[in-house]
């Protein structure tokens, strides 16, 4: 049987095996302890959504790269493509020469990412971190603006400026000072709004956080952008409801502020849409900026950012860019990966993944005390587990034992929430239907073992 069709088989006795634990030592005496990784894998091969490892143990990885494969591991016509412009040359520095792959496909990102005017720009960079911060520089160079508003969960990267904006400070422990100039309003986080209030209540609740934020934080007329995530990632999938998003629209629309969508992680068909900001875009309030990543190029580092012309070009000329932004192995992958999404109507079948896993999770919402919350658009979806259903309090360490206890059984599962008590669901949309039946029943006898 093909490895893209295969079912999670662990043949070792433990884990990590013999071979994967020699490689495994090797990783620790030679990089950084700081690159921490609690998963005993070492992989030999992928395909689809599993993935073997160097002793023949066979995994489902429900993490896949945090969202970096949709399309799946080795997609041989991505392999292809990426092997096609190896063969012409392999880089093209865009400050020095010119080559075609970026500009068909910054066209197609132009023509697919629902950013707000009627001709658009894009630039293109190498991880999701450069391209926020190079998001916040554009926005600075438009407005002539000095400040920005974040939230409370987000997460936008590592760099000095992203570690500024991102709300869960282990990521930027002995880091500081941070750059000065980024605010943080409270995030729209339903399930844990102040008790008694209805949905509606709660929404217009987080709308005034905003509009606090100028009064307490920064002077609207000197905030360049608001910056969000649609669906949180480490802050525990989080969805931003769609009523909010208009009222924050309004509110930039009537301060001058840009609406910056950080969708390096939502991005790409995982929400049910090629962007979850089209679900914006339907509702009237599309965002200015749209910054992606992750999936876009099946794995190969890249990333992009998405604007109106009229923004794009009153940036300072110099201050964006960079050697390897835009590579040309990467753009020829990206290109056929959203050639493949197109094609196979991959925003269809994250709906339909999602439909099953969401029917079964609300099942398990009723049967164990320990899932509280049920949540997600797409299949961009988490578990929040609590305590108790009635206080709500975090449940991390079944989090933590639920995870261990399912990668022993071939499945990896990987937890996300400022308390560490969200576990996500980002399976590669290849999946097979066999496939997610295998890693839900290993996820329920997880959860079941842990009780």
């Amino acid at each position: 049987m093909e490895l893209k069709n295969a079912l999670p088989k662990i043949i070792t006795p433990e884990l990590p095996g013999e071979k994967a634990k020699k490689i495994i030592e090797r990783r620790a005496d030679s990089i950084p302890n700081a690159v921490k990784c609690v998963y005993p894998c070492v992989m030999a091969k992928a395909e689809g959504a599993m993935f073997e490892d160097v002793d023949g143990n066979i995994f489902l990885d429900w993490i896949g790269g945090v969202g970096v494969t949709n399309v799946g591991y080795s997609q041989p016509t991505v392999v292809k493509a990426v092997q096609d412009q190896a063969e012409k040359y392999f880089h093209s520095m865009m400050n020095i020469t010119t080559h075609e792959g970026y500009i068909k496909l910054a066209e197609k990102m132009n023509e697919i990412v629902p950013v707000k005017g009627q001709k658009k720009k894009t630039m293109f960079l190498n991880s999701g971190a450069e391209a926020d911060e190079n998001a916040v520089k554009i926005a600075k160079g438009y407005t002539g603006r000095p400040n920005i508003i974040v939230f409370s969960g987000a997460f936008h990267g590592r760099t000095l400026m992203t570690m500024a904006m991102t709300g869960k400070k282990a990521y930027a422990v002995g880091m500081g000072p941070f750059p000065d100039g980024v605010y943080r309003v409270e995030y729209p986080y339903l399930y844990r709004a102040p008790k008694g209030l209805t949905e509606e209540e709660a929404i217009q609740y987080y709308v005034k956080k905003v509009e606090d934020a100028f009064i307490e934080a920064s002077p609207a007329e000197y905030v360049a952008a608001i910056v969000l995530e649609p669906i949180q990632g480490e802050g525990g999938f989080v969805p931003a409801p769609i009523e909010w998003v208009k009222a924050v629209r309004k509110i930039c629309d009537e301060k001058g502020i840009l609406l910056i969508a950080d969708e390096v992680q939502t991005g790409f068909a995982r929400s049910g849409r090629m962007f979850a900001s089209e679900y914006w875009a339907e509702n009237g309030c599309a965002p200015d900026i749209v910054t992606s990543a992750k999936s876009i190029a099946g794995g190969a580092p890249l990333s992009a950012v998405t604007t109106s012309a009229e923004i794009m070009d009153k940036v300072p000329t110099g201050t964006i860019g960079g050697t390897y932004c835009g590579n040309a192995l990467a753009c020829a992958a990206a290109l056929e990966v959203i050639n493949i999404m197109e094609k196979e109507d991959f925003p269809g079948k994250a709906l339909k993944i999602a439909d099953k896993v969401m029917n079964i999770w609300k099942q398990w919402q009723e049967k164990y005390e320990v899932v509280g919350d049920v949540r997600g658009v797409g299949c961009m979806m988490g578990i929040e587990f609590v305590k108790d259903k009635e206080t709500k309090e975090p449940n991390t360490e079944i989090v933590n034992n639920i995870v261990q206890e399912a990668i022993n059984h071939g499945l990896l599962l990987e937890s996300a929430g400022t308390y560490g008590n969200v576990i996500r669901f980002l399976a590669p949309l290849v999946i097979t239907d066999e496939q997610l039946d295998a890693g839900l029943e290993i996820y329920e006898n997880a959860i079941k073992a842990n009780l």
